[in-house]
């Protein structure tokens, strides 16, 4: 056995064991532990495939960021997880039912899968070959140049979303005090502030 197929039912083990542990952990501390343990697997694959590029991403924005940032969360909000719980149980009967008919729709799909004669040559089509340009100049010809339009189009999607999920939990409470930049900008000193001689042993 070569180091690289090794290597590669390394990361296989590590991708399957971190999904799989992420769901089923009772603590969700581990939970993040896990999923950062995937993430890591993930980015080995991508090392594997010679994307050294996209594996950094992925350790710098999934486990760098937002594992992190779950992790964080998790530990410093003081959650009641026994009610969440007790909670999700009554539920489990359905997410049960909803897993047996995606295991059945992923069985339907692998049970027709057959690889395409030419799908060697169209993904080499994509992208320059290997020996014209590096794997991370490839990956900005390909998304800035060939799928441009593509790329800009997922860009305002995300941006849409973002926008919308900001303005559906936007709520104007009125007993809240907020900044307002422009009354601060324009107030006026000699009717904002007031100067008044106090004397010795006297409060305000």
């Amino acid at each position: 056995m070569t180091p690289a197929i090794f290597a590669f039912y390394l990361f296989a083990l590590g991708v399957l064991a971190g999904g799989l542990f992420t769901v089923i952990s009772r603590n969700p501390v581990h939970s993040v532990l896990w999923l950062i343990l995937a993430f890591l697997s993930a980015a080995g694959f991508f090392v594997l495939l010679g994307a050294e590029f996209v594996a950094m991403l992925l350790i710098i924005v999934y486990v760098g960021a937002v594992a992190v940032l779950f992790l964080f969360v998790v530990m410093m909000l003081d959650v009641d997880f026994a009610e969440l719980k007790a909670e999700m149980a009554k539920y489990v009967p359905l997410a049960l039912l909803i897993g047996i008919v995606i295991l059945m729709q992923l069985s339907i799909a692998l049970g027709v899968w057959v690889f395409a004669p030419d799908a060697e040559a169209l993904r080499a089509n994509v992208a320059p070959a290997a020996t014209e340009m590096t794997n991370t100049a490839a990956l900005g010809h390909v998304l800035y140049d060939k799928y441009l339009i593509l790329f800009q189009l997922a860009a305002m999607v995300l941006l849409v979303a973002m926008v919308g999920a900001i303005i559906l939990t936007l709520r104007h409470r009125t007993n809240v005090k907020r900044q307002d930049i422009l009354a601060q900008i324009y107030r006026d000193p000699a009717t904002a502030l007031e100067l008044r001689d106090i004397e010795p042993g006297q409060g305000l």
